[in-house]
């Protein structure tokens, strides 16, 4: 009978902790967000969703700027490479420089703060003061062209360099012909 009142005993302490240990639990307590809360949170949200849109638009236009920087780069490249060529012994403006030469005209009226030097060659025929006399008549040309089309002609200096810098070394019509130009050097 010992024994059972021990073990009795045993059970009642064990109920007793147990129910003791259970209601001393540590309670969370969620509480319901106020309408303050609610609306800081939502201004919150809005702000960043306005931050993100912002930033996309950001992004958007620089890269808008960045492909017309590369287009005015490619411009520019064009302008300098495309040479206007002459007959031989001539300051004669040929239709098809004519049509190039428009082409220049817009792009300069298109970016007014560039000026341009233009540059008169010759082939190696002729003498050397002959030659450089040549080559301003063609720049002089091209420069009067240009004025006519509605660039400002004090955008535009001229230089000959008569056969001094050829394009083409060659002793052939060919290389000659290259060599007869105005070439153009954005300053």
């Amino acid at each position: 009978m010992k024994k059972r009142v021990w073990i009795n005993l045993f059970v009642a302490f064990l109920v007793f902790g147990l129910l003791f240990t259970v209601s001393c639990a540590k309670k969370t307590v969620v509480a319901d967000p106020t309408i303050e809360d609610q609306a800081a949170a939502d201004a919150k949200a809005k702000a960043e969703a306005e931050r993100i849109k912002q930033q996309k638009l950001e992004d958007e236009l620089a890269k808008q700027r960045a492909l017309e920087e590369a287009k005015k780069a490619a411009s520019g490249q064009r302008f300098q490479n495309q040479d206007v060529h002459f007959s031989y012994d001539s300051s004669e403006i040929s239709s098809m420089a004519k049509m190039l030469l428009k082409e220049k005209a817009a792009y300069l009226k298109e970016n007014s703060l560039i000026s341009a030097t233009i540059e008169g060659h010759c082939d190696e025929r002729g003498t050397t003061d002959y030659n450089l006399a040549l080559g301003e008549r063609r720049a002089t040309a091209v420069k009067g062209y240009l004025a006519n089309l509605g660039v400002s002609a004090s955008r535009l200096n001229t230089i000959s360099y008569g056969e001094e810098k050829p394009v083409d070394t060659g002793k052939s019509e060919e290389s000659y012909r290259k060599n007869r130009r105005a070439h153009f050097v954005i300053e």
